[in-house]
């Protein structure tokens, strides 16, 4: 049987907290990453890709949906994206695409932990939120108590567009969901396994580093591997094109790679990018981690972005890598198999990641509400059988433009309410990119890094300059990324900068006045 060359198929490939420089087609000095390597020598780099947002589950509802998180919903990490809403996954299923995701989803909360947030209203309104609830169960099929049983927990489908939902939930060796499932019966003392008190002896004291007992062949990047494999081998001779989510859950913290990976990397090879000592009028948030390094050397919660000594931080580096390296690994098995299967040349790769992680930059480490390159910037690889030639894009793009061009590529229309912009025509030398600038959100959940409320930070990067705007502060960002490219010298209040930061805020209005949800078109004149 054979495809219509019209209808490709797509195979995407997605990291989870990952910065773009992280890899060796970025320039990254020490990390081994031949198999993504290969994959951008036979498509398009892009050197200015940038999340939607620097958080896991609104950026990825971004993805699905092609629109910001203050308007699809999914705001925060513990937020939910709606069973009403449409996704590019849609799309292409309406479009005779058969769908499947194999690793993390995130689309729901996988944790069974209560937000905690300040209560909005009293406990005696009878009504509490503008929107009417959906039914509780709708949402808790990524939650643990799914995968408690022996029986595997069949989802029901389509979940977002997938007709094929293989989920993975949490990060680390302590991942649940299907993988959970499939631990318990592969290992009789799975237990023990993931009993903290039989960590393998180390010498590395960095906050989270743990050496797991679990084999590499158990680890849930073997795990999503394997099944992104036995996919790829199903579609094999099938009429029907696929579009395959393959989403790992690293290089995420704790920071645990199994068996050889856990060593492959000496921390004393790598370097920490930027220091605290280097920025000449610091942040509140970056003087706020600095206050608590100095206090108490700890992190406030497992989230929480936190400050750590040059030896620690090297050491998380060198455990990050070597995750990195056992996904570059899955990633050759994947490619490998695809062109095993006969698919190869009818399949668009796309390597991508959902955010960043400062990764030593200013010595802090994970993400949070201070606006950085570190977590706004991510790898952006298009492998496409039209053209496997070597090229970079120089060009913006985001998050919420991979919907609408994943689409044009298949040769099918998206809906109404899209913000996202089709690179396609670039990508074939017929255009120039859309984008001229990028708009990011950032919504936290909750107080931290010195703010007293919840974060809300609105960033507008362009070629020349970075401005940040923090919600409800006497204080913002502003950087001339010419002459201070590192970001160390804030501008905010250089009154020689004033007509430079007053343009900026109206191209920034601009893009807050975008944040409108046009979905639905009104079906009647008033």
């Amino acid at each position: 049987m054979s495809q219509s060359v019209n209808k490709p198929n797509f195979l995407y490939i997605m990291t989870d907290q990952l910065r773009a420089d992280w890899l060796g087609c970025y320039g990254h000095p020490v990390v081994k990453t031949p198999n993504i390597d290969a994959l951008a020598a036979q498509g398009a780099r892009f050197e200015k890709f940038y999340v939607a947002t620097p958080v896991c589950m609104p950026n990825r509802a971004s993805f699905m949906t092609g629109r910001f998180p203050s308007v699809h919903g999914l705001r925060y990490n513990g937020c939910l994206l709606s069973k009403r809403a449409n996704t590019f996954v849609d799309v292409l299923k309406a479009g005779g695409y058969a769908t499947a995701t194999m690793g993390k989803s995130h689309l729901q909360p996988f944790t069974e932990i209560e937000a905690q947030l300040p209560k909005a209203v009293s406990d005696e309104a009878p009504i509490k939120e503008a929107w009417k609830t959906e039914p509780h169960e709708n949402y808790i099929l990524e939650q643990p108590e799914k995968y408690r049983d022996d029986t595997v927990f069949k989802f029901p489908t389509p979940y977002y567009g997938f007709d094929h939902v293989d989920v993975v939930t949490g990060h680390g060796d302590k991942a649940g969901g299907h993988y959970f499932q499939w631990f318990r019966e592969r290992h009789a003392d799975w237990q023990a396994l993931r009993d903290p008190k039989n960590e393998l002896p180390h010498n590395y004291s960095c906050n989270q580093g743990y050496r797991t007992p679990i084999p590499e062949e158990s680890y849930p990047t073997a795990y999503i591997c394997e099944q992104a494999k036995n996919y790829l081998r199903s579609r094999a001779n099938q009429d029907d094109p696929f579009f395959a989510f393959v989403s790992f859950a690293d290089p995420h913290h704790p920071f645990n790679p199994p068996g050889k990976y856990w060593d492959m990397y000496d921390p004393d090879d790598f370097d920490v990018p930027l220091r605290f000592s280097d920025h000449e009028n610091p942040p509140p948030p970056l003087k706020d981690a600095y206050g608590a390094f100095q206090q108490s050397g700890k992190q406030k919660t497992l989230q929480t972005a936190f400050m750590a000594e040059d030896r620690h931080l090297k050491e998380i580096m060198a455990l990050s890598a070597g995750m990195l390296t056992m996904i570059d690994d899955a990633v050759g098995e994947i490619i490998e198999t695809l062109k095993a299967s006969g698919q190869y040349e009818n399949t668009v790769i796309v390597f991508n990641a959902d955010h960043g992680d400062y990764m030593g930059d200013s010595e802090l480490v994970l993400k949070g509400a201070w606006s950085r390159e570190s977590i706004n910037r991510v790898p952006m690889i298009w492998s496409d059988p039209r053209d496997r030639t070597a090229s970079v894009v120089s060009g913006f793009a985001s998050t919420v433009d991979l919907a609408p061009t994943i689409c044009e590529r298949a040769g099918l229309d998206m809906y109404n309410g899209v913000q996202g912009l089709s690179f396609m025509g670039a990508l074939q030398g017929q255009s120039d990119m859309p984008r001229k600038e990028i708009f990011i959100e950032y919504n936290d959940g909750m107080a931290r890094m010195g703010f007293e409320t919840a974060a809300r930070v609105r960033t507008l990067r362009t070629e020349d300059w970075q401005l940040a705007v923090y919600q409800d502060q006497d204080w913002g960002e502003l950087y001339d990324l010419r002459s201070d490219p590192d970001m160390v010298r804030n501008l905010w209040n250089d009154p020689s900068k004033a007509l430079d930061k007053l343009a900026l805020y109206e191209r920034l209005t601009q893009h807050l006045m975008n944040q409108m949800d046009a979905s639905p078109q009104a079906k009647r004149l008033a």
